[in-house]
């Protein structure tokens, strides 16, 4: 169901909006708000367990976290899912499983097992354009959902490889079947993306994640014929400040006084949580007379 949402999403001219989450609170907010769709982050999700955005995670424990924020919500979740966690056997299992759980979708990129996040310093190291595409091919083809989405994500731009890399891989991975692409970059400035665009010449969908250049707008993304605009790490990055931030005041101040005016009610942490529809059913099943048939 959800994964026809997303199908649908792509096969109309809307701009999809796509904000990035970690668990079930974080994903009903972003629905709360009114995104489109879910990214099941591979930053955050590591983040909330303390460790690198590099394969130190298995599969499982991202498809758990996955699993959560698709439970919390009714918009479908685009699961980040690295390179797939190995190689063309690993991602046959990986499109099993994370399509039996319900995702609309997933996203691999075409770093080599094991990745490391895009924006640390250092050398990206790219599969080869075959090996990747046969990833691809694996993915579309062990899909039982014909709505479930699978992205190809390409990294020629973060590895410094050069435009005519990335475009060179997006028409490979196009052509293996992949249902859009998501071109990423770290640059400050749009321009490479923007060149990209321009001189894509291919049918599938352009997603970006504009975390280093954020001042492209979403009138900007929309004339430029770009599809799917995942804010990746957003909520994460907001959170870990305003947490740090009231820490730190109610140590320096010795109370909690000051910082109440500043931090959600516990009415709104129990409408979040579902605790006033629990008590309706609960006086719903719970009272009254019991009738016994004879």
């Amino acid at each position: 169901m959800k994964a026809k949402q997303l199908r649908d999403l792509l096969n109309s001219n809307k701009l999809i909006r796509v904000m990035g989450a970690h668990n079930g609170l974080s994903a009903k907010l972003a629905e709360q708000a009114g995104f489109d769709a879910i990214w099941a982050s591979g930053l955050e999700i590591s983040a909330t367990h303390s460790v690198p955005d590099a394969n130190i995670l298995t599969m499982t424990e991202n498809l758990q976290a996955a699993i959560s924020m698709n439970q919390a919500t009714s918009i479908p979740i685009i699961c980040d899912c690295d390179s797939g966690y190995g190689n063309v056997n690993n991602v046959i299992r990986m499109v099993k499983e994370y399509e039996r759980n319900g995702m609309a979708g997933i996203c691999i990129e075409d770093k080599q097992f094991p990745k490391l996040n895009s924006f640390i310093d250092g050398p990206q190291k790219l599969t080869p354009i075959d090996e990747f595409a046969g990833k691809i091919r694996a993915a579309k083809d062990t899909q039982s959902d014909p709505d479930f989405v699978v992205i190809a994500r390409i990294e020629a731009l973060i590895a410094g490889q050069g435009l005519q890399e990335a475009l060179n891989r997006a028409y490979a991975y196009e052509e293996a079947g992949a249902d859009a692409i998501l071109i990423h970059s770290k640059q400050k400035q749009p321009n490479e993306i923007v060149s990209f665009v321009e001189m894509y010449k291919g049918a599938a969908p352009i997603v970006i994640v504009p975390t280093t250049y954020p001042t492209l707008d979403v009138e900007q993304i929309r004339d430029f014929g770009i599809q799917m605009v995942i804010y990746a790490n957003h909520g994460l990055r907001s959170s870990i400040k305003a947490m740090k931030e009231t820490f730190d005041r109610i140590l320096r101040e010795g109370h909690t006084a000051g910082v109440e005016l500043d931090i959600s009610t516990m009415q709104e942490v129990f409408e979040l949580q579902g605790m006033f529809e629990m008590r309706q059913q609960e006086d719903k099943y719970s009272t009254g007379s019991v009738i016994l048939n004879n």
